[in-house]
């Protein structure tokens, strides 16, 4: 059980750091790096990136400068927002079937389903308002409902499937 929690903290760093080298290559600040959730337990400063632990050990996270992400081409707003599961995908076809390799595939897995502030639903905001030109509220919930209720009945279908 420690082992699959290790590589899964792994993957998600792994994750989190897919993110950030697509930032840098793409000229999108990042603002923060932290890891976990919750109240702050320390952190560091290394040039102009704040680099913070976080009480609940659950999950972790990049903040970019989100006003200078929509900036740039869509494609390199694509690239960022997938940056995190094409480097999990890389990791996990690289390490053979290990147990480091299954988390990396089950986060990229569910990262890329249009589930509310997935990085498949943020593609899917980008693309959508690239295709309209501008902001539609109507069409934004739906995409998210829609998505929503695809990635639970997705869900449903594997356990369903599994037994």
């Amino acid at each position: 059980m420690l082992s699959y929690i290790t590589a899964f903290f792994l993957a998600l760093i792994l994750h989190e750091l897919g993110h950030a080298a697509a930032s840098y290559a793409c000229g999108v600040k990042i603002y923060e790096f932290g890891l976990g959730w919750g109240r702050k337990l320390f952190g560091f400063r290394i040039r102009e990136v704040d680099y913070v632990v976080r009480v609940l050990p659950v999950g972790a996270y990049v903040r970019l400068d989100m006003s200078g992400l929509q900036l740039r081409p869509i494609g390199q707003q694509v690239l960022v927002l997938l940056g995190g599961i094409i480097i999990n995908l890389v990791a996990a076809m690289t390490t053979g079937n290990t147990r480091f390799s299954i988390m990396n595939f089950l986060l990229a897995g569910t990262n890329i389903l249009p589930l509310y502030q997935q990085d498949g639903w943020k593609c899917g905001m980008v693309m959508l308002r690239a295709l309209l030109h501008r902001k539609s509220a109507l069409i934004e919930w739906t995409f998210t409902i829609a998505g929503s209720m695809c990635s639970i009945v997705y869900f449903i279908s594997l356990m369903i499937v599994s037994l």
